[in-house]
């Protein structure tokens, strides 16, 4: 089947037409995500650059390459989702095109072998909790061939363009798309090969120190330093030792005198006053 090539379109113009089409797309609730590249650099990362050096190996599609980082640099790729096992994409062209890329999920005992590796890579098991890995553990995830980057047999390309090639230059800009996705998000990679890089921690954190420095046994963390290192609010009250709170208790009280007697002692007292009164009326009257 021949296809006719459509006249060119400016940039310009492209870019008015999906924006209109992004707009469109977000109004209904999908999460719009373009690829911005603020200078001639595609990526500025380490890993980000071994994304892109390996895409340079495809040597079956080389010749789209070219215009597949013009298209990348010029902010064609005004769409792109990274899921498991697929990354789909709306790329500008004479029209929005959509594009889609599976890839397969890493194969387990190529994934073992890799976490293996990076054990001995990983310096502390506050470097895992804080979710930084050292750059050995990158250049191991990133190595082409045993790293976690897809082979040209590992991907299937699909594109709702007219070209006929199996890698077009819309397939080539999103691919480039995903390396400067991983500048921000190195994570994005596990995702998509379908890994969880959890087993990392898990294979390399029952030998790991806390840190690289030896404590001294002798000292103690202070309530601060723990609430900065873990992000946590640890109360002071709740860390100091306990205060020794003396009960209060009553004093035993004397026993009463009984009712009675305390009646008796009271009449005996108003009797006296009275007879007393009664001697001082009769030596008046006399």
């Amino acid at each position: 089947m021949f296809y006719e090539w459509r006249p060119y379109v400016p940039v310009a113009q492209r870019r008015r037409q999906a924006a209109r089409e992004m707009d469109k797309l977000s109004k209904k609730g999908h999460p719009v995500a373009p690829v911005t590249i603020p200078g001639r650099a595609i990526t500025s990362t380490f890993w980000g650059k071994a994304w892109c050096d390996n895409l340079e190996r495809y040597s079956d599609y080389a010749n789209r390459m070219p215009r597949g980082r013009t298209y990348v640099r010029n902010g064609s790729v005004v769409d792109l989702q990274v899921a498991p096992g697929l990354v789909t994409a709306m790329v500008s062209g004479s029209e929005l095109y959509k594009v889609e890329v599976k890839v397969a999920a890493v194969a387990r005992r190529h994934w073992e072998s890799i976490c293996a590796d990076c054990a001995g890579g990983i310096d502390s098991l506050v470097e895992l909790l804080q979710g930084r890995f050292a750059k050995g553990v990158m250049e191991r995830i990133c190595l082409q061939g045993t790293g976690l980057f897809p082979a040209p047999k590992e991907l299937r390309f699909s594109c709702s363009c007219p070209d006929w090639a199996v890698m077009c230059k819309h397939v080539a800009a999103a691919m480039y798309g995903v390396g400067a996705r991983f500048d921000a998000s190195p994570e994005l990679l596990f995702r998509l090969r379908q890994v969880d890089e959890s087993e990392l921690v898990a294979r390399a954190g029952a030998d790991l120190p806390l840190s690289k420095q030896v404590t001294n046994s002798k000292k103690v963390l202070a309530d601060g330093d723990l609430s900065e290192l873990f992000g946590l609010d640890i109360d002071a009250a709740a860390t100091s030792s306990p205060r020794h709170v003396p009960v209060k208790t009553r004093k035993p009280q004397g026993k009463s005198k009984p009712k009675s007697k305390r009646v008796s002692r009271r009449r005996k007292r108003k009797e006296r006053r009275t007879l007393a009164g009664n001697s001082t009326q009769i030596v008046a009257d006399r």
